[in-house]
């Protein structure tokens, strides 16, 4: 029988993605509530507890509640919010992060979903502290620019309707002014760092698609850090293929510039390893649509691995 398969919050961004991805496979059936039901709690929670699997696009109390209503019933969830990303009773949803973590999402009942900026961030970062290369107090800088569909429904209609009396006009602005952005304590959790980084988040009026940069001195890094021995211990630990893909130093010397929307529209990421030896300096990039890798394409992966698809 075809594991059942409920999307709570079909209807957002994130899981509007998800239904379009899902829609048309046999070997999972796809619940959805009747419209004119989707505001009745004991109809969600009927939903939420005959599911198999419950995929959370949700603000965070929702998703919580959510898992209190059923999980008591066997429920396995893919939580897309905030909620559990740093929750130790919960797999972190980054298949790639190490050997065995595509196993741990595959058994779990509670899977998180990483955040858009912190896949990129981590994808980065956690292959090179646990080489040794990158010490966990680096005072880190991350600066990142995604597509403004990963602000919500309400962003997007800020930047697409210029009628509104909120409308956003900028091509690009910074926000998380204040350095306190959600995605940095999994990041710093999951990439095993001791130092808060500093976090600049940006929108550009591009729908979707982002660049995540990770500025280094190579002087601060561990003994022998240079571009080539970063390149080799990144391409070493996603050499098993997958979705992540390491651009090699040739491809990369090729390149005069990188295009945030290079893979909107994929569910793939591309990590970068640009710089400068002479002046030991270097930067690390990751590529990735904030609505695939960084959110709707991650959560189809889990549920893959979840399924044994």
């Amino acid at each position: 029988m075809a594991p059942k398969i409920f999307i709570d919050g079909e209807h957002g961004t994130t899981g509007l993605q998800i239904v379009s991805r899902l829609q048309g496979r046999d070997d999972i059936e796809l619940m959805s509530m009747p419209a004119e039901q989707r505001r009745d709690p004991e109809v969600r929670k009927k939903f939420l507890r005959e599911a198999d699997i419950a995929i959370l696009c949700l603000p965070d109390d929702a998703a919580r509640e959510a898992v209190a209503l059923a999980a008591d019933a066997g429920t396995r969830f893919i939580d897309a919010s905030t909620a559990h990303r740093t929750h130790p009773d919960w797999a972190f949803g980054f298949a790639e992060l190490s050997p065995g973590q595509g196993a741990r999402i595959a058994s779990a009942q509670f899977v998180s979903n990483p955040g858009c900026y912190s896949t990129g961030a981590i994808a980065l970062l956690a292959p090179l502290v646990n080489a040794g290369l990158l010490p966990t107090d680096y005072p880190l800088t991350i600066n990142a620019v995604s597509g403004y569909t990963g602000g919500g429904k309400q962003l997007i209609a800020q930047i697409e309707d210029p009628t509104r009396e909120d409308a956003i006009s900028a091509t690009y602005f910074s926000y998380a002014l204040t350095l306190a952005h959600k995605h940095v304590p999994e990041i710093v959790t999951r990439a095993g760092l001791t130092r808060l980084p500093i976090f600049t988040p940006a929108v550009g009026r591009f729908a979707q698609g982002m660049l995540v940069n990770v500025p280094l001195h190579l002087d601060l890094l561990g003994e022998g850090a240079s571009i080539a021995t970063l390149h080799a211990a990144l391409a070493d630990h996603y050499s098993g293929g997958g979705v992540v893909e390491v651009v090699s130093l040739a491809a990369m010397s090729a390149l005069a510039r990188l295009d945030p929307e290079e893979m909107k529209g994929t569910d793939s990421m591309k990590l970068y390893v640009c710089g400068n030896d002479e002046a030991g300096q270097v930067n690390l990039v990751a590529s990735l649509d904030n609505l695939g890798k960084g959110a709707s394409g991650a959560a189809v992966q889990n549920l893959g691995l979840m399924i044994g698809g």
